[in-house]
């Protein structure tokens, strides 16, 4: 939300809150698909207050996303605490993607940036930005945490840290495609499994 985008909203308005409900809406409609008139009853402003807040409906979208990025890092920075072994850092990133990715009113949602920024990305430079920003975000701190198990033993020292978070990375985004999808838990799980024993096959 840009500073000087404050002008005729409501007294009680909660900028994270309306971010959060925007966010519901371009997640479930997309970002083609999600009218103001909708944007407005989900956060409770009409469409004056929206626009004094956030701007443009592209301008409130990027500002979704760049929430659900923040989101995404904190959730990746517990998962991967270095206090863990590497195996199991790279097996609670998956399963705290699930839990994000298999939510839904009406059906499992997947992962929102891969969801809907990478539909918008062609045609909007701010939003394809934004994507491949988080998208090297997420991968910098999976590698963070590679280098480190290098330095460890974890892995052999001819492991390539950053290729292997890009790896980890690769199989988030199919567990967050298929889910989308409609595949089951179980299924899901299995390949979370997969790819842990993938990446961490050559660990010392």
């Amino acid at each position: 939300m840009k500073d000087e985008k404050k002008r005729g909203r409501p007294r009680a308005f909660d900028a994270k809150a309306a971010i959060g409900k925007a966010r519901d809406v371009f997640w479930d409609k997309g970002f083609a698909s999600a009218s103001l008139d909708t944007l407005s009853a989900a956060t409770n402003l009409n469409r004056p207050s929206l626009y004094g807040a956030f701007g443009d409906k592209e301008d409130l979208y990027l500002d979704t996303l760049e929430g659900y990025r923040q989101d995404g890092m904190d959730v990746l920075t517990e998962a991967l605490d270095p206090s863990l072994p590497l195996r199991d850092n790279i097996a609670r990133v998956y399963a705290g993607a699930l839990e994000i990715y298999l939510h839904g009113e009406t059906a499992a949602r997947g992962c929102f940036l891969i969801g809907t920024a990478t539909a918008e990305a062609v045609q909007h430079e701010r939003v394809r930005e934004v994507l491949g920003r988080s998208l090297n975000d997420f991968d910098g701190e999976i590698e963070k945490r590679m280098r480190l198990a290098v330095e460890r033993g974890e892995l052999p020292e001819r492991a390539d840290p950053r290729m292997l978070a890009r790896l980890a990375s690769a199989v988030m985004h199919s567990l967050a495609v298929r889910a989308r999808a409609g595949d089951s838990r179980e299924v899901l799980e299995a390949i979370a499994r997969s790819g842990v024993e993938l990446i961490c096959a050559s660990a010392a």
